[in-house]
């Protein structure tokens, strides 16, 4: 399991070259307007959208997990708490399929999610309950 930190970035070739210098890691996926790193140390993945809300600004969090019964027992966790989610919904998003769930806190939206393959699309929008869901902001 590791945190998820999503970032709008003005510039995705300057922030791409920032943080693979920042974590001495190299870029996991570079897609239009799309960054992700999956850094081992510390354990994170990170994400930058470009032109998706503004530069240095919070897209969104969200938490990665191993398997996707992880996913539906977080759902299961956070409704139970009388949390609004989005329910658990295999999509494709992110250019990527996964299994996952969202929640809106007061000032950020939260995303527990496993990654179950590569898709060549950015997003598939989930709205459920006022909750708007998949990579946009």
């Amino acid at each position: 399991m590791r945190v998820q930190l999503a970032l709008n970035v003005s510039d995705l070739d300057e922030s791409i070259d920032f943080y693979e210098r920042m974590f001495d890691t190299r870029v996991a996926k570079v897609r239009p307007g799309y960054a992700n790193f999956e850094i081992a140390d510390p354990p994170l993945k990170l994400v930058l959208f470009a032109g998706d809300g503004v530069g240095g600004t919070l897209n969104h969090l969200g938490v990665e997990v191993e398997i996707a019964e992880q996913v539906a027992a977080a759902e299961h966790r956070l409704a139970d708490s009388g949390l609004t989610t989005t329910g658990v919904d295999d999509t494709l998003c992110c250019y990527a399929a996964k299994t996952e769930t969202w929640a809106v806190g007061p000032d950020s939206r939260w995303e527990w999610y496993v990654k179950t393959g590569d898709a060549e699309q950015m997003d598939n929008l989930v709205v459920s309950d006022g909750v708007t869901a998949c990579c946009s902001s």
